[in-house]
């Protein structure tokens, strides 16, 4: 038997309905995005929700390859924007160009006390699911 026993919709309707009416705390976990091999290495996680000042490479689109900082994380629209990382418009302004966070890679994450607790929680199942697995093997 699963252990997520609760039933849900396979509908794609009501799958699209709720991400586009999602709140904003169910907002910043769509708003994940993978990390680089070195740091799910490092911190045995494979994605975590994307916040100011994490610096990420972009892996999708015209801009792949590219690095930088996230300058701001827009949960309203799905997207984030990095420094330098703009277009001219005709009357010369320039405006960010917007990415969503699953087409980037985290490079370097911004370490406060909240997101350590946030890795070491993520990190403590897969920790168990090693430690089973090294028992097996003895």
């Amino acid at each position: 038997m699963p252990l997520n026993t609760r039933k849900t919709s396979g509908s794609r309707r009501k799958a699209r309905k709720a991400y586009f009416t999602a709140d904003s705390s169910t907002r910043r976990i769509h708003m994940s995005a993978p990390l680089s091999k070195e740091l799910r290495a490092k911190y045995g996680v494979r994605s975590i929700p994307i916040r100011r000042e994490d610096e990420v490479r972009v892996t999708r689109g015209s801009g792949n390859g590219r690095e930088g900082k996230v300058i701001a994380v827009v949960r309203q629209k799905y997207c984030i924007h990095l420094e330098r990382f703009t277009r001219d418009k005709s009357n010369s302004t320039t405006v960010p160009i917007p990415i969503h966070p699953s087409k980037v890679e985290i490079t370097k994450i911004k370490l406060d006390k909240d997101r350590k607790a946030l890795l070491e929680r993520k990190n403590r199942t897969g920790q168990k699911n090693k430690d089973v697995s090294m028992n097996k093997v003895d």
